[in-house]
């Protein structure tokens, strides 16, 4: 196993265990099943697990695991604040103690606030004194270091990067996001204030694996190196000496197994120029199917009604690559979750974004095609509902 460095020199594997795909038989994870692959990840290596207070049943099933293993002290347990519950200054500790006795804990090493979607939800949970809360958490030693899970665009999530004084952030990325959500720039930035920067859905939920496109099947089939896909998506990542740590949700011995061994061996900067054409080609041929040709560069931004326009086109664009649950799903998270809405139905046409457009994409008018496409009775009863949720 290879280890990159954290903001204080600890050692991170750089193949960590998200535990949010634990398998289930009859509605309950299989513990013997998990128990076998987070031991087989353990034994090869892997010191970073990463769970989540609203997986269901993951926080116990792994706090269960590692103590009847003993192996508590050995390894890193990060989890996630919901910080989208808390409604008084008082919930942030009733929810961190029942993590703690999920996890059969006495403190949690990396603690991140969860989905943390744009600085007026940080400014509502300062107001609310969580961020005094955190101190007070790192200053006796129940969390070790607090950072923050980001779904967005790159503008957004530099501007939460200097909202605090951050131990470390985790981003979506892969060579398809590499211009959206956050994006290289957002992984670069977060790198140059010294934060190490974990990563999520490095395979994209497995469609750059199972839901390839023939043409890109055999861009790599045909490519005189002989990896499989999600070792190239693994590799392009680890490539980047800016990531420090990859989740992956490994629910067979199998992938696990296979991670260790590319994890293994896999260096930041090892890519040739030769590697990093092929993979622009797969991801020219996987966008052959992109409905809106935005690279993400944000030229169009910010917008007076808050319109997150690439945000928007990523969703919209994922809506014919990846289909209806995941576009929706990334749409969601990355317009009505927020404090101020950033959805497509914003906007009004004032057509300076159009402007801006290095591709001359006509702005305005593709926006209407994502209000139609993803806001839909499903969106707008979800959305009415987060609201309703805020109110109360």
């Amino acid at each position: 196993m290879n280890y990159r460095s954290d903001k204080y020199g600890n050692e991170i594997s750089v193949l960590g265990y998200g535990c949010m795909r634990f398998k289930r038989s009859g509605g309950k994870i299989d513990l013997e099943k998990a128990e076998r692959e987070i031991m087989a990840a353990y034994n090869g290596g892997v010191n970073y697990f990463d769970t989540a207070y609203i997986y269901p049943g993951s926080e116990a099933a792994l706090g269960e695991i590692v103590e009847r293993n003993g192996i508590r002290d050995k390894i890193n347990i990060a989890t996630k604040l919901p910080h989208y519950l808390i409604k008084t200054e008082n919930d942030a500790e009733k929810y961190f103690k029942e993590q703690l006795s999920r996890l059969r804990t006495d403190r949690i090493d990396y603690y991140l606030m969860h989905m943390l979607t744009d600085i007026d939800t940080w400014g509502r949970l300062k107001e609310l004194g969580v961020d005094r809360w955190l101190d007070e958490k790192k200053r006796s030693g129940e969390v070790k270091q607090v950072g923050f899970s980001y779904h967005g665009g790159p503008e957004m999530f530099c501007r939460l990067v200097d909202a605090y004084d951050w131990d470390f952030c985790m981003i979506q990325y892969n060579y398809m996001d590499e211009n959206s959500q956050a994006g290289r720039r957002g992984l670069k930035y977060a790198s140059s204030k010294g934060l190490p920067v974990m990563i999520m859905e490095p395979l994209r939920g497995g469609r750059l694996v199972n839901g390839l496109p023939d043409g890109a099947k055999k861009i790599f089939a045909f490519y005189e190196k002989q990896y499989t896909p999600a070792q190239w998506s693994f590799k392009w990542l680890w490539d980047q000496p800016e990531v420090t740590c990859v989740l992956s949700g490994m629910n067979s011995e199998e992938a696990v197994i296979e991670n260790i061994k590319t994890a293994s061996e896999s260096y930041a900067g090892e890519l040739t120029e030769a590697d990093a054409e092929m993979l622009k080609r797969v991801v020219a041929e996987i966008n052959s199917k992109m409905k809106v040709g935005c690279t993400g560069c944000g030229y169009c931004t910010p917008c007076p009604k808050n319109v997150d326009i690439p945000g928007c086109f990523a969703a919209y664009n994922r809506r014919f690559s990846d289909g209806w649950f995941t576009s929706e799903k990334e749409y969601f998270m990355c317009t009505a979750l927020r404090q101020t809405s950033s959805a497509a139905s914003n906007c009004v046409g004032c057509g300076k974004c159009k402007q801006h457009c290095p591709q001359g994409i006509d702005i305005p008018n593709e926006l209407k095609n994502v209000s139609a496409k993803l806001e839909g009775p499903v969106y707008k009863i979800a959305r009415k509902a987060v609201k309703l949720f805020r109110t109360y």
